[in-house]
């Protein structure tokens, strides 16, 4: 395969709705969402671009408390660079970005057939991509929103992953096109000035990606991101036959109370309230049910709709993030979205988050925090 020349356009195939047999009855809507209800968890062994082994390595118990617990569904965000063999003293080139490394491929390997086996539903998802990412900590060559070459690169992976699992039904795995899509003004500055990808852009890159996964595996699942960081509704791909994925961290000031990669000066921030006035704004269920009605009416008009993350980092007090998470989780219920908590074991899972205020439960070693996962289990 000549990468160069692997994909010079944007043009979309037409394939039918292919996820259109997954059916679930969206509770108390009378309406249908195209996706299973899928409920889970993000597992972060490849979230990284560095390959050193992660902290907290899935395995195999891991996998069978989920299924044991009620969940169908996990998904892997990768770095695309941890897959990569390449000199890493140095910012990687944009020929490096091809240089896939079939031993660090092997081990994503071993993750989606363990979940598999188990009767997991897998997600892979390009958290990085070559050219973008939400998150800093990498340097990106190139600008995947108006660069050819990282276009190029972009679906040379996404068909490289196509064509490795071309032979798994598209019940057992499924694609996550690129985490948190957003245009910003340094691709290397997460805190730069940011809006909403354009989207004639966003469908041009979308779409290349989808056909060039569909080359290998035509009726592969398929879902896209909502706009701006996963938070909008993107029309312009409603006529491609592939999903979307909403977020679950709305309001910020609660889901990402004192984070220092999605705060400024994370130290001076609001004390956060659920229902309650925090710094300027009013925060309440109210809100929320606005957020969310547009993705409601998109599985209305017949469109699959994942929350593909949600949940809230540990530095909110406890009483508040279950105050707030549970009207998170009753609203995407109520319209049939099923949900994945970032992440299974760390500072917004169910084991070992780090909290301070939890009357914690101990769990094979684990400390489980019981009550958010009752939470989870109810929905």
């Amino acid at each position: 395969m000549r990468r160069r020349n692997f994909i010079k356009n944007a043009g979309l195939l037409a394939g039918g709705l292919a996820f259109l047999d997954h059916e679930a009855l969206a509770a108390g809507t009378g309406k249908t969402n195209p996706l299973p209800k899928w409920k889970g968890f993000n597992l972060l062994d490849f979230f990284s671009p560095n390959p050193a082994p992660y902290g907290h390595p899935t395995i195999e118990d891991h996998i069978l408390w989920m299924r044991d617990w009620g969940f169908d569904y996990v998904r892997i965000p990768m770095a695309y660079p941890h897959y990569l063999q390449f000199d890493r003293s140095r910012d990687i080139t944009t020929d490096e970005v091809y240089h896939i490394d079939e031993q660090k491929v092997q081990e994503v390997d071993q993750l989606v057939t363990m979940a598999n086996k188990h009767g997991l539903h897998v997600s892979l998802n390009l958290h990085r991509a070559p050219g973008y990412c939400v998150n800093a900590g990498f340097h990106e060559p190139y600008n995947l929103w108006k660069d050819q070459a990282a276009l190029d690169a972009y679906c040379y992976h996404w068909n490289f992953w196509a064509h490795r699992y071309r032979g798994i039904p598209k019940d057992k795995i499924s694609f996550d096109l690129l985490n948190e899509p957003a245009m910003r003004a340094d691709m290397n500055d997460q805190h730069s000035a940011g809006t909403a990808v354009p989207g004639d852009v966003y469908r041009k890159v979308m779409g290349a990606a989808t056909e060039a996964i569909r080359k290998e595996s035509p009726e592969r699942l398929i879902i896209a991101e909502g706009n701006w960081g996963g938070n909008l509704v993107v029309p312009e791909l409603e006529d491609l036959g592939i999903a979307q994925s909403c977020r679950g961290y709305n309001p910020h000031q609660i889901s990402h109370y004192k984070a220092p990669w999605a705060n400024k000066d994370p130290e001076h921030c609001p004390v956060p309230l659920w229902p309650g006035q925090v710094g300027n704004q009013y925060l309440s269920r109210d809100m929320l049910v606005k957020y969310y009605q547009p993705w409601i009416k998109l599985v209305e008009q017949g469109v699959g709709v994942h929350c593909g993350e949600c949940g809230c980092w540990n530095k909110t007090p406890h009483d508040v993030f279950i105050a707030w998470f549970s009207d998170v989780l009753d609203i995407l219920s109520a319209g049939g979205i099923g949900f994945a908590l970032w992440n299974f074991i760390g500072d917004f899972g169910i084991l070992d988050s780090g909290r301070t205020d939890v009357a914690y439960e101990d769990w094979h070693g684990h400390q489980l925090d019981r009550q958010l996962l009752q939470l989870l289990q109810k929905h």
